[in-house]
């Protein structure tokens, strides 16, 4: 997964490990950096991982020394699109405004810059490699995060130190982003998506009916108000009926009962 980008391999590759998918963004001659290819191949993945339901969990990393340094400028420059084309409802990289029905992990194993940070924020957990930044330099710029950062960060981190993240600029180190709570983890070097695979299987242990109904309520609940609103626990509500029907929600029991591990079919 490290080693230098063929001219014709995909942007972006998919590799099964059990019930998990690992993604690779591979363009690392370039530190990943994100052209309409990269996007319609990262999306192409997620949308593999989505539709197969042997897989559970998903584990997101960069090809060689950066997670993704953001735009392909010099794509950008040329006036080329970044989105994937057909698909620009993706959003950047294929991935910020692409919904995925299971968990998604960050393997931060490097710089993580620009858009590049705004796809960390789209994953629903974080590793980072101890080596790691995470940056959002837009306003050095002339620009503003243009893919969620601004909306995103706050709601993972402190409001004060997202501020100061947004109006400076400059990229925090792997140890502040687990002291702030943006990543989960904090790898040895050269470890993050071993650390982040690791996650990802404890996470399997989970039925995958009840992850992604956890999932849809912890994204749904900043709209849904306070846990006295109606609307939240409605939601609620409606999941716990949904996964109570379920063949999952008699075998987890049924298995507990009878001290074995349980046998997930995801029905």
């Amino acid at each position: 997964m490290t080693q230098p980008h063929d001219d014709d391999a995909p942007a972006a590759v998919l590799e099964r490990h059990g019930h998990i998918a690992l993604i690779t963004l591979n363009r690392p001659r370039v530190l990943n950096a994100v052209d309409a290819e990269l996007s319609a191949a990262a999306g192409a993945a997620l949308e593999e991982f989505a539709g197969d339901p042997g897989l559970r969990v998903a584990v997101l990393t960069g090809a060689g020394r950066a997670f993704c340094a953001g735009m392909d400028l010099k794509a950008a420059a040329a006036g080329l699109p970044v989105m994937a084309p057909g698909h620009e409802e993706w959003g950047f990289g294929g991935v910020v405004n692409h919904w995925v029905d299971k968990p998604l992990i960050a393997a931060v194993n490097g710089p993580a810059l620009g858009g590049g940070a705004e796809i960390v924020l789209a994953c629903d957990l974080a590793v980072a490699d101890e080596n790691a930044v995470i940056g959002l330099p837009e306003v050095r710029r002339g620009l503003i995060p243009g893919a969620g950062g601004a909306i995103r960060l706050p709601r993972i981190i402190p409001r004060n130190a997202a501020l100061e993240m947004l109006l400076t600029g400059e990229p925090i180190t792997a140890a502040t982003a687990a002291r702030w709570g943006l990543v989960n983890k904090v790898a040895p070097a050269g470890k993050s998506v071993e650390a982040a695979l690791e996650l990802a299987e404890a996470i399997t242990a989970g039925a995958p009916l009840a992850l992604g109904a956890v999932k849809r309520l912890v994204h749904a609940s900043p709209a849904l108000g306070s846990d006295w609103e109606s609307e939240a626990w409605a939601a609620n509500d409606h999941e716990w009926q949904r996964i109570r029907a379920s063949a999952d929600a008699v075998e987890g029991p049924r298995a507990f009962v009878e001290k074995r591990p349980p046998h997930w079919t995801g029905r």
